[in-house]
């Protein structure tokens, strides 16, 4: 294998099986849809409010359904069928974002209405999420599983790439409706692209769904540490220092812009996922994982203090406008530059994070737990951001954003510090013999 090969992605699960292929290109449209609502919900609720911590409120209203159906969800995965869950699942939240897009249209201009579509949207992402992903070992060989999940980050972050910066687009320029029916279309297709996968019921018998079934999940965590600690040092990253919440009132007031360098910033995020997981042959030699995530996640709160040291340099001014709808971005402005740089940085150090913590998963956990911890890992990765919303909106609302920014960072490295001096044989977890 030639050097050049040998670190650019690993395509090898797209070629070797078709199921696993057309459950990508699904994930991946599903992805970009998802995101280009998440950013337009953040923009409609900063428009109504003018505020960071109602935009911060988006994440609370979706954290709860999360937490409630991610831990059943992943029973139900351990309990039925997997394609069946996924294709009602997608139903659903395809339901979910027609209507969504409907209060746009008719111009409703309710918050209560769309916090409450928005916790519908997160009931039916919590079962499908960790269905989708349980799947995974089951379509490609052992060896195949840290390709397939920088495959599997690299669609994640194409998403956040291509949502956010259409989203903001189309925000800015013709309005709410025509983003979230960007969104329907998307995830229309991506239901009928997990059409064709095939019944795929839980190896080693089903589990009766049921609170018994999800208490015995997490009580396995109680043993598991090494797949409990990639859940704890996520919740760093995603709980202290998630920047998301902040982009509109960056865009509206402190850089300027409005929707159009909000999109710009979360797309930085993506932009610097999608550039490592696009060199990331070398992440299938790595065998020190536990290291591998830590030093990750420390890098990740690392580029959050340099994005609010920016932004501490970038005073607000009277030539912003205050409205998400302004679309004057300061393409010249290196505060601009500077914040998309270290988002960047951010992104690419969460995508290394994101591999390693799904392999440890994959590869440590049985499959007839893997449902279940699925649901567990959705709760954490899906719902650690929305809870980190509400923390980044009420400290911008206390500190300013920028302030906001440089302590969640800060208290992100600190956080991977403490854990790791707590729990040290982490930093020993070796792929080659995976203990979960």
């Amino acid at each position: 294998m030639d050097p050049m090969s040998a670190l650019l992605l690993d395509t090898a699960p797209l070629r070797s099986s078709p199921e696993y292929r057309r459950l990508w290109i699904g994930l991946t449209l599903a992805g970009v849809g998802s995101q280009l609502g998440v950013t337009a919900v953040a923009l409609q609720v900063y428009e109504l409010t003018r505020s960071s911590f109602a935009v911060g409120l988006v994440g609370l209203v979706s954290f709860v359904p999360l937490v409630v159906l991610g831990l059943y969800g992943g029973a139900l995965v351990d309990a039925h069928d997997r394609r069946r869950v996924i294709v009602l699942s997608s139903a659903a939240l395809l339901v979910a974002s027609v209507l969504i897009a409907g209060q746009a249209w008719l111009d409703v201009g309710s918050v209560v209405l769309l916090l409450g579509l928005v916790a519908l949207q997160s009931a039916a992402f919590a079962v499908n999420s960790p269905a989708r992903t349980a799947i995974i070992p089951m379509l490609v060989p052992v060896e195949q599983l840290p390709a397939a999940n920088a495959l599997g980050t690299l669609s994640m972050n194409l998403g956040v790439t291509v949502g956010p910066l259409v989203g903001g687009l189309l925000v800015g320029t013709v309005g709410f409706g025509p983003a979230y029916t960007i969104d329907v279309v998307t995830l229309l297709v991506a239901l009928v692209t997990v059409l064709s996968l095939p019944p795929l019921p839980p190896l080693g018998g089903a589990r009766k769904a049921g609170l018994a079934s999800v208490l015995e999940g997490l009580r396995l965590l109680r043993g598991w540490r090494n797949v409990r600690m990639t859940f704890l040092l996520d919740i760093c990253a995603m709980v202290l220092s998630q920047p998301r919440a902040l982009f509109p009132a960056v865009g509206a007031v402190l850089i300027g812009g409005g929707a159009t360098t909000a999109g710009v910033l979360a797309s930085s995020v993506a932009v610097g996922s999608v550039l490592a997981s696009l060199v990331s042959g070398p992440l299938g030699r790595v065998h020190r994982h536990g290291v591998a995530i830590a030093v990750s996640v420390a890098a990740w709160g690392a580029a959050i203090v340099a994005f609010g040291l920016v932004l501490l340099l970038a005073s607000p001014s009277a030539a912003h406008t205050g409205s998400v709808t302004s679309t004057a971005v300061p393409w010249a402005s290196w505060h601009l530059w500077a914040a998309c740089t270290a988002l960047a940085a951010a992104g690419a150090a969460d995508a290394v994070s994101s591999v390693f913590r799904q392999t440890v998963l994959q590869s440590a956990a049985p499959d007839w737990a893997r449902g279940r911890l699925q649901g567990v890992f959705i709760v954490v990765v899906a719902g650690g951001p929305r809870l980190g919303d509400l923390v980044a909106g009420a400290d911008a609302d206390a500190l300013g954003e920028a302030l906001a920014a440089v302590v969640g960072g800060v208290a992100c490295v600190l956080a991977v510090v403490v854990l790791m001096a707590w729990q040290r044989g982490f930093l020993r977890y070796d792929a080659r013999d995976p203990v979960p």
